[in-house]
């Protein structure tokens, strides 16, 4: 680094401190570049204070109790209502109390320098930062500008929506206390997560799905099996219709939500889990030619197309909006960076090299966490046949197996797998269940390695595990 005094030259400036842009700085930084990050939030991002670490956090209790019911011997002790205050403060607990001081000793300690303010773009290779005390400070870098800034949650503009103070997934997460009743907007992941954790800790839930089914990203029983357990748990799902406004009464009283079927619904509490849109409105696209508030689109190491300095990871290049998948881009941009830097050939050819992130083309793994689980990893069936793929499905009933019998009593669960048929290798997999989510990076690397079905009936899975699926699975493709 070269510092004077407003001034300060880097090889790497990374816009955004979260996961994505942590991980940008540590391959750069593993390389030798040395690197600035900026960050106007908490250091840590979206993942660790609003997203996957206080949701999993809440959910976990929730989901808990369910498998524990489902255990003879064990579901008398478990038949009371859940401690929401002790959960809650478990949540907190997993957030940092919404501190950042080990995110930020753990930047220091692999060598890179923090920013604290709004990053944004001047020019090629120059990053403008205003501090909160409204000082200023210009970073220029040698080799590349990584914007990093993520996403946020998207409100529709509907009439009273204003006064509402409608939650977003921030506040799903965040809140102190549990809503009497909350109505959740969306039937994605955000949506029944929420749903899941908020009915479970005493709410009573109403889903309103503008669709027919949840996770329509996921194989359709995926969906139906979550919708199945909502229900019983004592949400109300309602298909096919959208709010059209929503009004809350004075300051803190209930909320009136209008449906587009003429019925009225009244809450407490309203979420929004009905999209996101890239965190790129003031990050200053337009000093370089890019229209501010855009998706950045990207090759697969990460470089902005058209430019050869400028990387778009993570949420913002609209590529796999999970938090995992960007942290895979961010080793991929890292290392593209340093070996541009340092004159290296990337590995361009090798669509599975160090440079290219072909995963998030074709092994993307999710795992929603529900009660039932949800996980796929590759190609839902709709969609390989859409690629023009010549495919196969291979269901098979969970609850067949013994480990599943075991893990508990009335399991119920499917799993499936799509299998190309002229290659003789997985495109894609599902699983949905109680405990299936550690069951998935198997999926994960059969995809990936591509690994072919002959070879994949060598795997032997252990008995009496949940993971005997497998065999099963196989057995059924062969037959």
């Amino acid at each position: 680094m070269t510092d004077s005094g407003e001034n300060a030259e880097y090889d790497v400036v990374v816009i955004g401190a979260g996961p994505v842009g942590e991980n940008v700085a540590d391959r750069t930084r593993a390389a030798g570049l040395s690197t600035a990050v900026v960050e106007s939030e908490l250091i840590g991002g979206e993942c660790s204070y609003w997203a996957c670490m206080p949701s999993k956090a809440l959910l976990r209790p929730v989901v808990a109790r369910a498998d524990a019911r489902r255990v003879p011997g064990l579901s008398a002790a478990v038949e009371g209502p859940l401690d929401a205050d002790a959960v809650l403060a478990h949540r907190d607990e997993q957030t940092s109390h919404w501190k950042d001081d080990g995110q930020v000793a753990w930047l220091d300690g692999i060598g890179a320098d923090i920013y604290r303010g709004k990053g944004r773009l001047t020019g090629t290779r120059t990053v403008s930062v205003t501090a909160p005390d409204g000082s200023q400070k210009q970073l220029t870098a040698r080799h590349a500008v990584a914007v990093c800034t993520g996403s946020r949650a998207v409100v529709p503009a509907l009439p009273g929506i204003a006064d509402v103070r409608a939650w977003t997934s921030r506040e799903a997460t965040s809140a102190k206390e549990v809503p009497g009743r909350l109505v959740v907007v969306g039937g994605g992941v955000v949506g029944v997560e929420m749903a899941t954790v908020w009915q479970g800790l005493g709410s009573r839930v109403t889903m309103l799905i503008r669709g027919r089914r949840l996770l329509p990203k996921m194989e359709p029983f995926a969906g139906e099996l979550v919708a199945e357990a909502l229900t019983e748990a004592g949400a109300r799902i309602l298909t096919g219709v959208s709010a059209t406004a929503a009004r809350r009464a004075g300051k803190d009283g209930p909320v009136t939500v209008e449906l587009d079927n003429g019925e009225r619904l009244e809450t407490d509490e309203i979420l929004f889990a009905t999209g996101r849109a890239p965190r790129t409105d003031d990050v200053g696209l337009d000093t370089v030619g890019l229209k501010p508030g855009s998706w950045l689109p990207v090759d697969d190491s990460c470089l902005v197309e058209g430019s050869d300095w400028l990387y778009a990871v993570g949420d913002v290049n609209h590529r796999a909006l999970l938090t995992h998948q960007g942290k895979y881009q961010a080793r991929i941009a890292g290392a593209a960076i340093a070996a541009r830097a340092q004159k290296t050939p990337l590995l361009e050819t090798d669509p599975w090299g160090a440079h290219a992130a072909t995963a998030d083309h074709a092994a993307v793994p999710q795992v929603v966490f529900t009660d039932p689980e949800a996980s796929s990893v590759g190609l839902t069936l709709a969609d390989a046949e859409a690629a023009g793929h010549r495919v196969r499905a291979v269901d098979y009933d969970l609850a067949s197996i013994a480990g599943s019998g075991l893990y508990a009593k009335g399991y119920r669960g499917r799993a499936r797998m799509v299998v190309d048929l002229d290659r003789e290798i997985l495109l894609g997999v599902t699983f949905v269940g109680p405990g299936i989510g550690e069951l998935l990076h198997s999926a994960t690397i059969a995809v990936a390695g591509e690994v072919p079905i002959d070879r994949l009936w060598h795997a032997v899975p252990a008995y009496p595990t949940i993971s005997e699926i497998w065999l099963r699975l196989l057995e059924t493709y062969r037959a």
